[in-house]
């Protein structure tokens, strides 16, 4: 493996060796000894469709170029522990592997949901020392809580299974830790696209085996995600709107979810269903229809090397998100960064596209640009979201992975 595939072309072996050594000596003043091996977990980007996995839609995920690096050590006495840069350390015993309500939303209730989650497929864990830093962009919704997740599934993986779990299972795994333990509901497309990596078009058809295929990111091309650094709070409620209105047109034709209900039924009923739904109800379901078709649209383009339609895809996604989904700014709000960076977006990009980024509302913002224009854009979006949110990343070819420091670092 090439640093390139884990960094991107401007992959940098010294600052690398250097982030090694630093990490090294946390381990040895931490828990003692040298590492015995090495690991990474990437962030992920939505890079095509928003909002439709939670209604058994189809996304195009990419693994990108920033990761949790970690250093691990085996041990032999049943107990996990875990030192984290920036965290405070914690004591996993793995005698004790049941739901403890009081972790919801810490670390180790992660690590205890994984180990769970292998033990019900019928394989044993055990011990081991884990010493970690993050170079995963903060507040940037990169899903770095996935990545720690596939961390920690994979370092169980080598030590213990002998690699046998694939990136699916892992996955799912880390989905059941996230829901389970940690006490949150996400879907399944960040741990999917953390632990394949490259870029996938991942279809959810049927969530509990994803239909993916590996595809060819555009070279010259890279991403670069803006934090506008609007408010998440009081916002729960608009992100569980999207999916349950959703839901509720799909129930209006007795169904779970849209993926179950066929277009042109959909299409036929519009008279009907505005009887007993609202507009954007309807609208939010032709932003799922119509952000599927553009993930198939965006999809072809890569295998074809259309790069010009890739782009287009990425745009209307975004127009799609504004118009129909109307995740960009909170009804009624005056407070709109995302609708700002994307207006500023479309007047400064010439090659390249862009689209809100994850949940919305008051979050991130992607765009997918040349390279030539990258320095340019980060400057104009720093100048007004503060340069300090704005990040550069390319596509990250493997997922969360053992790593051959020495080879690396040479």
């Amino acid at each position: 493996m090439q640093l390139q595939e884990l960094y991107g072309v401007g992959a940098d072996r010294s600052k690398f060796s250097a982030r090694v050594k630093r990490l090294e000596e946390l381990f040895i003043r931490a828990i003692g000894g040298r590492p015995q091996e090495w690991f990474s977990s990437s962030g992920r980007a939505e890079i095509c469709g928003n909002h439709t996995d939670h209604n058994h839609g189809k996304v195009l995920v990419a693994a990108i170029s920033c990761d949790i690096l970690a250093a691990v050590k085996r041990r032999d006495d049943g107990v996990i522990r875990v030192f984290s840069e920036g965290f405070s350390p914690f004591v996993l015993d793995l005698s004790d592997l049941s739901v403890h309500p009081s972790e919801y939303g810490q670390s180790i209730a992660l690590v205890r949901g994984i180990v769970k989650g292998i033990a019900d497929r019928g394989y044993k864990v055990g011990g081991f020392d884990v010493c970690s830093e993050s170079n995963i962009f903060r507040g940037a919704g990169v899903s770095s809580s996935a990545a720690f997740e596939l961390l920690i599934c994979e370092i169980c993986n080598v030590l213990y299974l002998n690699g046998t779990l694939d990136p699916i299972s892992k996955a799912i795994i880390a989905q059941y830790s996230e829901n389970v333990y940690f006490g949150k509901p996400c879907g399944l497309l960040d741990q999917s696209g953390i632990a394949l990596g490259g870029i996938h078009a991942i279809d959810f058809c049927t969530p509990s085996a994803p239909i993916t295929e590996r595809l060819i990111p555009p070279e010259g091309y890279s991403i670069v995600i803006t934090n506008t650094g609007g408010s998440h709070a009081a916002l729960t409620e608009h992100y569980a709107a999207i999916q349950s209105e959703m839901r509720a047109v799909a129930g209006y034709f007795g169904k779970s979810v849209l993926r179950e209900v066929e277009q042109a039924a959909f299409w036929e009923a519009i008279p009907r269903l505005r009887q007993s739904l609202s507009e954007r109800a309807i609208l939010r379901a032709f932003h799922f229809y119509e952000e599927n078709a553009r993930v198939d649209a965006a999809a072809a383009a890569l295998r074809e090397k259309n790069v010009s339609a890739f782009l287009a895809a990425i745009a209307a996604s975004g127009v799609s998100s504004q118009n129909c989904l109307q995740n960009c700014f909170v009804p009624g709000s005056a407070e709109q960064p995302v609708s700002l960076a994307l207006h500023m977006s479309e007047r400064i990009i010439r090659n390249g596209a862009a689209r809100i980024h994850g949940g919305g509302f008051a979050g991130t913002v992607l765009a997918y640009l040349a390279e030539d224009e990258v320095s340019a854009y980060v400057a104009e979006m720093g100048a007004v979201f503060g340069k300090e949110n704005v990040f550069t990343a390319q596509v990250r070819i493997p997922g969360a992975i053992r790593l051959e420091v020495g080879a690396l670092i040479q």
